[in-house]
């Protein structure tokens, strides 16, 4: 009788030994590329790095395109030294949370907007006020010249560093009561805009009563008529379904967004100057491929969204906008200062 109690022991403890080898530690985010090991442990051991990076549009979006591409780009220049993860939709946290991560060392990257970083360090504001930017090309000219280095270089003792401006494209105004030509048409219409002052008063200066809505809430605010339109690139008319909830697109082309794409300095101090300069030089190669995917995608959502009943007006009165909006340029002058000179100038 002892052996067989002692055998069921000994073959109890070898079972358990078994499943403890071969459990999990639970589930988490799956990144769309790369591995699961953390930076920190990659470092210790000496193998390849691992960076995860984190960006707002969902797996068909151009971001995660670009994204792809920069990992790609990273893999290669490092010689797989660095493996870059990237997380879609927002998986790792929302966007403030993201750069607030990157700001503290437990996000190593972020792709978000001038809009958000603007709550970081404000001269980057300067960017998103309206009518800015007239073409992408004069976009680029500032971004990536001496005045977008030297408002990333603001950020570096904000701890986060600035590799490339790469971009959601001008943003348009739809809605479901009628077309819009003219700010005139805009006078009472709810419009969700993001949580940024210079969003809320571009819409007022129009005519409209701007209400801001967090983006996760967007389709549902727009289905059951809590706002009447919202404002945001074509991508998201097509991607996010917002076609199915609004009638009317107007091509204003009012805001143009870059999209930052930062690393974490704490993260960026840790790396060799190799490791930096492979990094830095991918993600303005790969900046570049997704302006065009953006570029590319503008003219194919803007037939798409036709096919799927959008009606668009493709040529408002832009002048009458233009001139509607010139008291937010008074009120933000003594804010931005010789900046709003310098990227108006640059920007003709």
């Amino acid at each position: 009788m002892k052996k067989l109690l002692t055998s069921i022991i000994i073959i109890f403890v070898i079972s358990m030994l078994i499943l403890t080898g071969c459990g999990g530690t639970g589930q988490s985010s799956a990144p769309q590329s790369g591995n699961n090991q953390s930076q920190e442990s990659n470092q210790g051991s000496g193998s390849a790095v691992v960076l995860k990076l984190s960006h707002t549009g969902n797996p068909q979006h151009f971001y995660q395109k670009g994204a792809e591409k920069f990992a790609e780009l990273v893999n290669q220049k490092t010689n797989g030294q660095v493996k870059i993860e990237i997380y879609p939709s927002d998986s790792l946290a929302p966007q403030r949370e993201s750069v607030e991560g990157a700001q503290l060392g437990t996000i190593d990257m972020v792709l978000t907007s001038t809009m958000e970083l603007s709550n970081f360090e404000q001269s980057i504001g300067v960017f998103d006020l309206p009518f800015l930017f007239s073409s992408r090309e004069k976009a680029y000219a500032v971004f990536d010249g001496p005045i977008g280095q030297k408002v990333s270089k603001t950020f570096e003792n904000k701890g986060l560093v600035i590799l490339a401006y790469w971009e959601n494209g001008f943003r348009h105004i739809t809605n479901n009561k009628k077309p819009i030509n003219t700010p005139e048409d805009l006078k009472g219409m709810k419009i969700r805009v993001p949580e940024s002052s210079v969003f809320i008063d571009t819409f007022k200066a129009l005519g409209a009563s701007p209400t801001p809505i967090s983006f996760g809430e967007l389709y549902s605010a727009l289905q059951l008529g809590t706002v009447d339109g919202q404002e945001n690139p074509l991508a998201h008319l097509i991607n996010q379904k917002f076609y199915e909830v609004q009638k009317y697109c107007t091509l204003t082309g009012h805001f143009y967004t870059a999209e930052p794409l930062v690393i974490s300095k704490m993260v960026w101090d840790k790396l060799t100057p190799d490791q930096q300069k492979a990094i830095k030089d991918a993600a303005i190669e790969a900046g570049k491929f997704e302006r065009e995917l953006s570029k590319e995608a503008d003219d194919k959502y803007l037939q798409e969204a036709k096919d799927k009943g959008v009606q668009f007006v493709e040529k408002p009165d832009l002048a009458t906008f233009q001139k509607a909006v010139q008291p937010v340029y008074d009120k933000y002058q003594s804010k931005f200062g010789d900046l709003l000179k310098e990227v108006k100038a640059a920007a003709k």
